[in-house]
């Protein structure tokens, strides 16, 4: 019996170590909860916003948690704002006659003078979307359009400034959209990287798409114009939003008197929360990894990016509704990932496994030796009193 006791000891020690670390890492398998914010508010969108009357419906999130969610179905045509204008037609155009453009990192007047500098900008001396007359090559009609809005863009439309109409989209009219919208936003294990896919609706009936695809876009040798607002089209959604600017282009920033004053709501993120204005480029206000805060006033929500970074929601920090009919686009977890808010929980899940693991070994070991030291005084001290 007093060799034996050792093992029993080494068991019972990492069984009880792993039980222990399955109770202490284990509620990190899936740490959701309430973000403290009130969520979507439906009196917020602007008269004529939405197509159809916000609805509640079942829905999964996710982490495969059944929940309540908002039906919004947005008009994709802003009822405060006009559309365009986009590219310049000649090299003398000015700014005021045409858009912007942001790559990722600045913000520009699409004027006259941005297309005869593409070359300087880009350092390829293959960037001439102009003809010799001064008039600026531009998608003017529906073909057009269409061979060149798209990653793949056909030769003949490659040079081009690309702008587009409701008519020329693939319904030829506008494009109304449907998000589905937790009702309670939920808060995810961790962050999650947002693109790909949509990531909110504004109150005034736009769908927030993720970053324009700068790259495709460039390697073509076209520049796909914003208008002062910072949208523009595809043939698929129509008119939607890449970036806030208030309407006020490249000059963004520039009205704001006090740079650490709030600004107001725009829209919500598709994880319910809200999502305000961009705060002033000088400001002092700290926010979090996902360009948020807590105020008491309007608790936990998120501020559009600059326009130049050329994504309005950083990050998500609750998790969104598992929706089909939203389009497809690269998991948040990279190339084979898991979904959006989820790829923290599975990478949790198994870190947390191995964990469990480990601390068994450990605390077979650390049990294990206690025995053996038990085992071998108690033999020495047996032996003594014999």
């Amino acid at each position: 019996m007093t060799k034996k006791f050792p093992i029993i000891a080494a068991l019972a020690g990492g069984i009880a170590a792993a039980t222990a670390a399955f109770f202490l890492l284990g509620t990190s398998i899936v740490a959701t909860g309430p973000l403290g914010a009130p969520g979507l508010m439906s009196e917020n969108f602007k008269t004529g916003a939405l197509s159809e009357p916000i609805t509640e419906v079942d829905c999964t999130l996710s982490d495969g948690t059944k929940t309540t969610c908002y039906k919004v179905t947005i008009t994709g045509i802003p009822v405060d704002t006009k559309i365009g204008p986009f590219c310049p037609e000649t090299t003398t155009t000015s700014a005021k006659d045409a858009g912007i453009w942001l790559d990722g990192s600045k913000i520009y007047d699409v004027d006259g003078k941005f297309i005869l500098d593409l070359s300087t900008l880009y350092g390829d001396a293959k960037w001439k979307l102009y003809r010799d007359d001064g008039k600026v090559n531009v998608t003017d009609t529906k073909e057009a359009f269409q061979g060149a809005a798209k990653p793949d863009v056909e030769e003949a439309y490659k040079y081009h400034c690309v702008e587009g109409k409701y008519e020329w989209t693939n319904t030829g009219k506008a494009v109304p959209i449907t998000a589905l919208i937790p009702k309670n936003p939920v808060a995810a294990s961790s962050s999650a990287v947002t693109r790909g896919a949509d990531l909110g609706v504004t109150l005034n009936g736009l769908v927030i798409s993720g970053s324009a695809p700068v790259d495709a876009i460039l390697g073509a040798y076209t520049i796909a114009a914003f208008d002062d607002c910072g949208g523009h089209f595809n043939p698929i959604e129509g008119y939607h939003l890449h970036a806030y600017t208030d309407c006020q282009g490249s000059t963004y920033g520039s009205q704001i008197d006090d740079p650490n004053a709030e600004t107001r709501v725009i829209g919500y993120a598709m994880d319910g929360l809200a999502v305000f204005a961009p705060l002033a480029h000088d400001t002092t206000i700290k926010l979090d990894e996902c360009n948020g805060r807590t105020t008491t006033k309007d608790g936990y929500h998120y501020y559009a990016q600059s326009p130049e970074l050329n994504k309005v929601v950083k990050c998500f920090k609750g998790l969104t509704a598992v929706d089909d009919t939203q389009p497809a686009g690269p998991p948040a977890g990279g190339n084979g990932g898991p979904p959006p808010g989820a790829s923290s929980n599975v990478t949790g899940s198994t870190s947390n496994y191995w964990a469990i693991i480990a601390s068994g070994v450990v605390g077979a070991v650390i049990a294990g030796g206690s025995g053996a030291l038990f085992s071998r005084k108690k033999s020495r001290r047996s032996a003594a009193e014999a």
